[in-house]
């Protein structure tokens, strides 16, 4: 089914649009979530709570991309859940997701956050914009999805090094593309 006749299951407020859902994004949902959760029950009940967000977020919202709109939910859930239930003890899969990003991309936390957030996030997109397709791969697995570098390896059928030296690399592009924006000092 097409993503905008799912959209308007949803507006008509049809329990087939949540069905329709898991069946064409059930996948990625789970993967997502599985990823960052690194445990089925906590995934599933990500996936769970994914749809319910979706469920009540349209409508109003008309999502022009509905497998990134759910993919976006999920994965912030995920970080949500990882944070509540990792409060005391760091998760190390994240920490080590989050720490090869760090370096690339300032802290939002000043007076001009919003503003700085707004922009950051402009230029990420463009500079994603202008990898290969392959580069772009990569870099969205890696730190949107979190997948592992031996996943990505398997997936792509490479070698894990070329994968760390490509992520690698691509960090250190990013970096200079932020800093000669100002946006990184």
């Amino acid at each position: 089914m097409e993503d905008s006749a799912i959209i308007d299951l949803f507006f008509e407020r049809s329990e087939q649009a949540v069905a329709e859902l898991e069946q064409k994004y059930g996948a990625a949902v789970r993967k997502t979530a599985g990823n960052l959760l690194r445990d089925r029950q906590d995934a599933e009940e990500c996936a769970n709570d994914t749809y319910l967000r979706v469920w009540n977020s349209i409508p109003p919202q008309r999502p022009d991309f509905l497998g990134s709109f759910v993919c976006r939910i999920t994965r912030n859930l995920a970080v949500s859940m990882l944070r509540s239930k990792t409060a005391a003890k760091r998760n190390r899969e994240l920490d080590l997701v989050l720490d090869e990003l760090e370096a690339c991309i300032p802290s939002p936390f000043n007076v001009e956050a919003d503003y700085e957030l707004k922009e950051l996030t402009e230029e990420i997109n463009c500079f994603l914009s202008r990898l290969s397709y392959f580069d772009r791969f990569l870099f969205v697995r890696r730190y949107w999805y979190a997948d592992s570098v031996g996943d990505i390896a398997a997936e792509m059928q490479i070698p894990e090094n070329r994968v760390s030296v490509r992520l690698f690399r691509l960090r250190e592009k990013l970096r200079k593309t932020l800093q000669k924006e100002g946006l990184l000092a």
